[in-house]
């Protein structure tokens, strides 16, 4: 368990991390950031508030969930690895930038067999943002048994293990203390790692409409709801975990112009994931940012069917070494009368008679 510590310029970043069994906590001495503010300093998830750095007269800190904060899981046969990273900036809402950026890296390691890990928590809780006009609420990510989404599953049972082509349902929830709103999911995809960006991703949900020919949207009780299901799969490979990551976002209900009024835009003009906003001034309160969500990891496990192929070979095989022993023990027998009835057969000289 180590920090990656990060050159800049000529100096130096100090930096420590603590490792617990469900958070790093990662401290940066302010003496060797001159120049920089914890203000200016974002984790991956930079739209979390929960996920903000705070500081003291000498440190920059963070306590950061294992789960949470755009960390990053990695693992290998031996090693579980959580990353995330520090970096500057000047707007949150940025998604690229052409100046040199502070970034410190740093991760926790932990071996897959141990204590440590067994406390480790795969389910994402609630994500609380900051939108201009919508104040503060929360998303939720939920997986439910079955589509009367009456209860969740229960956390402490991930990760969840379905059978390939079983249904699996799922629920976006937004909390508001603001009624005249709509949730509008825009897109959802799967990977194979807890990371959105990973190269290898599977769409099943892409500019509001659906993608994957097994998804069905069911009806819910309000408008900052969204439920809907699909069948399990599993990516090609030595993936043996799915996860599902999907971009939301709030809207004024009711409001014209606004991307949850256009709902499917078939288009490849539109992207699921969070673009460079071009609204107008007067459109800017009548929809809110857009924000990730996701929730897994799910696995593949096998059907009652599959548990019994095994054993159903194995008596197969069972049968057929018996028939083949019996065979051989049969022909074997048949050699061994045949020689017996051969051995008791004498030739004999015939008589002759002289007449």
């Amino acid at each position: 368990m180590r920090c990656v510590v990060v050159e800049v310029k000529t100096k130096h970043v100090k930096s420590n991390v603590i490792c617990t069994g469900t958070t790093m906590t990662i401290e940066l001495e302010k003496a060797s950031l001159p120049g920089h503010h914890a203000d200016h300093l974002r984790l991956n998830d930079a739209t979390n508030t929960a996920c903000r750095l705070k500081s003291n007269n000498t440190h920059i800190f963070a306590v950061i969930p294992l789960n949470d904060c755009g960390t990053d899981i990695e693992e290998d046969d031996i090693n579980l690895r959580f990353k995330n990273a520090i970096t500057t900036f000047d707007n949150v809402a940025d998604v690229i930038t052409r100046k040199h950026l502070l970034e410190v890296d740093f991760y926790c390691q932990y071996p897959k067999r141990g204590n440590v890990t067994q406390v480790f928590t795969a389910h994402r809780p609630k994500v609380e943002v900051w939108d201009k006009g919508f104040g503060t609420f929360t998303y939720q990510f939920e997986f439910y048994p079955n589509n009367q989404y009456l209860t969740a599953i229960d956390p402490s049972t991930y990760p969840l293990v379905y059978v390939l082509g079983s249904r699996i349902f799922m629920q976006i929830e937004a909390t508001s203390s603001i009624n005249n709103t709509v949730l509008f999911v825009e897109s959802c995809r799967a990977t194979p790692y807890d990371n959105q960006n990973y190269q290898q991703t599977y769409s099943i949900i892409e500019n509001g409409c659906n993608v994957d020919q097994t998804v069905e949207i069911h009806s819910t009780s309000h408008q900052r709801q969204f439920q809907f299901s699909m069948e399990a799969f599993k990516f090609i490979g030595s993936h043996d975990q799915v996860y599902i990551s999907c971009t939301v976002l709030m809207c004024e209900a009711g409001s014209p112009n606004t991307r949850c009024s256009q709902g499917c835009v078939n288009s490849t003009m539109q992207s699921g994931w969070p673009a460079a906003h071009h609204h107008r001034k007067r459109e800017l309160i009548a929809q809110g940012q857009r924000h990730f969500v996701s929730q897994g990891p799910l696995r593949l496990g096998r059907s009652a069917e599959d548990n019994k192929s095994p054993a159903l070979q194995l008596n197969l095989n069972l049968v057929f070494i018996a028939g083949c022993l019996l065979a051989a023990v049969g022909m074997i027998s048949a050699v061994a009368l045949y020689k017996a009835r051969g051995s008791r057969v004498r030739y004999q000289p015939l008589s002759t008679f002289e007449s």
